[in-house]
């Protein structure tokens, strides 16, 4: 086999713990052996169904056991993954599947009828396999999932062309700057770019390679469980996804929440029942009504297990990482920067001796801060660059090779992953991130990052979140507006003047409305086009202050 693949990974896994326990959902456990068995028989199902070699199946579904089971057979059969965004409408979906080339969908029964809407239009697919999740019955177009994974050959399914490290893996990006874009990455570099074989606990190392496991590995994965994990944010998005992978490589157990809505209670109930080591997060969405639950009723969960949240995504408040750190000395919390096409550009580590800044980050060796026109920004320099990092990096985007040009360019020599997100590089080596060009204001000549102000506006206390964009200015182009929450937000000016107070006064929003939420997707993202519609049509006659 020619480098990683995660099904081979796997199944050596299993068949050095198959009593362990792979997947746990509420009172169900499936253990390692019942794993690899049904994500085998379900392989077995999609190759007879006429899935193609590296053909793309769909993922149409929540957090649940059966993501990883079909993740598990996809890499069998040597498929591709495709996350689908279950917040997308009937023209997303028909975009997305056939842009992907999808010939297999899963969905759970909650889609049933967003996937009959959608069906005529996606000619591709063949294959339509129904989960149950006690709400719509299977439609008769559709397999029930339960008679996919119940029997098959007892041989362990490999396409007509045997896996490899090359076989792909397809991950969406949320569209946040146009349509959704199609981020290819090869099995191998994926698992050697989540750092999957280097960390600890993996009882596995040094005799785990591409072909599975030694004698003496196996023997040591007897002898020590690997981690316990709960991905609180979706499964379908990178973080979650990641992560995940890595747990289970690890030979851990992940735990899926039964409430497809942010349970907080069921999740440290969780920790405390199954001893969980890890939560992955995405920033202050999650970990802000996680610190208002620990600090109403803490002493309700025993939580004394949980040594590391893990977040990307979005900024992660440095108040809150203190808060949860409070109710459990042992907790790291750990801030990892990147992205979909960029993964491990780099991190902040707080614990209980010290928290780190908000939005600022230490580098990886093989990440840089890169100027317009290809420099590499020195520390201290006070210069603004795109973050980047070498090394493994996806292949491009699927079908978009003008995008690909533009993300992965070429410097020096070294082909790097350039997402999109600018920085500056402090005297020590660490980064202070300043957002996404994509949303980035101008007013009257200056460049504002909506994130560093919305960062500013969320350390007040009584400002649970925050947005900031640009609108129409016939003067300066455009003039700073915010739109926060909280149960009782300050008055306008109050937040304006707290501002200043921390930052440039150009950076300062001239003008700040209130709403009870910002609506933040699954992924904790916000839609800067939704809020920006809305500030523009309530300021459309409000005079400049």
């Amino acid at each position: 086999m020619n480098g990683w693949n995660f099904a081979s990974i796997w199944e050596s896994v299993a068949d050095a713990q198959p009593d362990r326990a792979a997947l746990i959902h509420g009172n169900e456990t499936i253990t390692w052996n019942s794993f690899e068995r049904r994500s085998n028989n379900l392989a077995h199902h999609l190759l007879k169904s006429g899935c193609t070699h590296q053909g793309a199946v769909a993922f149409y579904l929540y957090n649940d056991p059966v993501y990883l089971e079909l993740f598990f057979a996809c890499s069998k059969a040597s498929l591709v993954h495709v996350n689908t965004n279950y917040r997308y409408g009937p023209d997303e979906l028909v975009y997305l599947w056939q842009n992907a080339d999808a010939e297999a969908v899963v969905f759970h029964g909650s889609f049933t009828t967003t996937v009959s809407e959608v069906r005529p239009r996606t000619s591709g697919v063949h294959t339509w396999i129904w989960v149950d999740d006690d709400t719509e019955p299977c439609p008769p177009w559709a397999i029930p999932y339960t008679d996919a994974v119940a029997g098959g050959p007892h041989e362990r399914a490999v396409g007509d062309r045997g896996r490899s490290g090359d076989d792909l893996v397809l991950l969406y990006t949320g569209g946040t700057t146009g349509m959704p874009k199609g981020v290819m990455w090869r099995q191998d570099d994926l698992f050697v770019v989540t750092d999957a074989k280097n960390k600890v606990p993996l009882p596995v190392l040094p005799d785990f390679d591409a072909n599975g496991l030694s004698p003496a590995a196996m023997a040591r994965v007897e002898e020590r469980a690997g981690p316990v994990s709960i991905p609180a944010c979706p499964l379908m998005h990178g973080t979650g996804l990641f992560n995940a992978l890595t747990t289970v490589s690890l030979g851990g157990a992940i735990v899926t929440m039964t409430n497809r809505k942010l349970d907080i209670a069921e999740i440290f109930s969780a920790v405390e029942r199954h001893k969980v080591k890890s939560i992955f997060i995405v920033g202050d969405a999650f970990a802000k009504p996680m610190l208002e639950a620990l600090d109403s009723q803490p002493d309700r969960w025993d939580i004394s297990s949980l040594r590391v949240l893990i977040s990307s995504g979005v900024m992660w408040s440095s108040s809150s990482k203190s808060g949860l750190m409070a109710h459990n000395p042992k907790l790291l919390c750990v801030d990892t920067y990147g992205s979909s096409e960029a993964i491990g550009i780099g991190s902040s580590v707080s614990s209980k001796d010290g928290s780190a800044k908000t939005a600022s980050f230490s580098l990886s060796k093989k990440s840089a801060v890169i100027t317009e026109d290809g420099r590499i920004v020195q520390p201290g320099s006070t210069e603004i660059g795109r973050v980047g990092v070498a090394g493994r990096v996806p292949l491009g985007y699927f079908k978009d090779p003008e995008k690909t040009a533009v993300t992965f360019p070429t410097i020096d020599g070294v082909r790097y992953s350039v997402p999109g997100d600018f920085a500056t590089v402090e005297a020590d080596g660490t980064i202070t991130l300043l957002g996404r060009g994509s949303v980035c204001i101008n007013t009257g000549g200056e460049k504002v990052f909506p994130e560093e102000v919305e960062e500013a506006l969320k350390s007040h206390p009584a400002v649970s979140d925050a947005i900031v964009v640009g609108i129409p200015d016939d003067r300066f182009g455009q003039r700073v507006a915010a739109v926060v929450a909280g149960p009782n937000p300050p008055a306008e000016a109050e937040l304006i003047s707290f501002v200043k107070s921390q930052l440039a006064h150009y950076k300062a929003p001239r003008h700040v409305l209130a709403v009870p939420s910002l609506e933040r997707a699954a992924n904790g993202k916000v839609d800067y086009k939704h809020w920006t519609r809305f500030a523009e049509r309530y300021l459309s006659q409000a005079p400049e202050n």
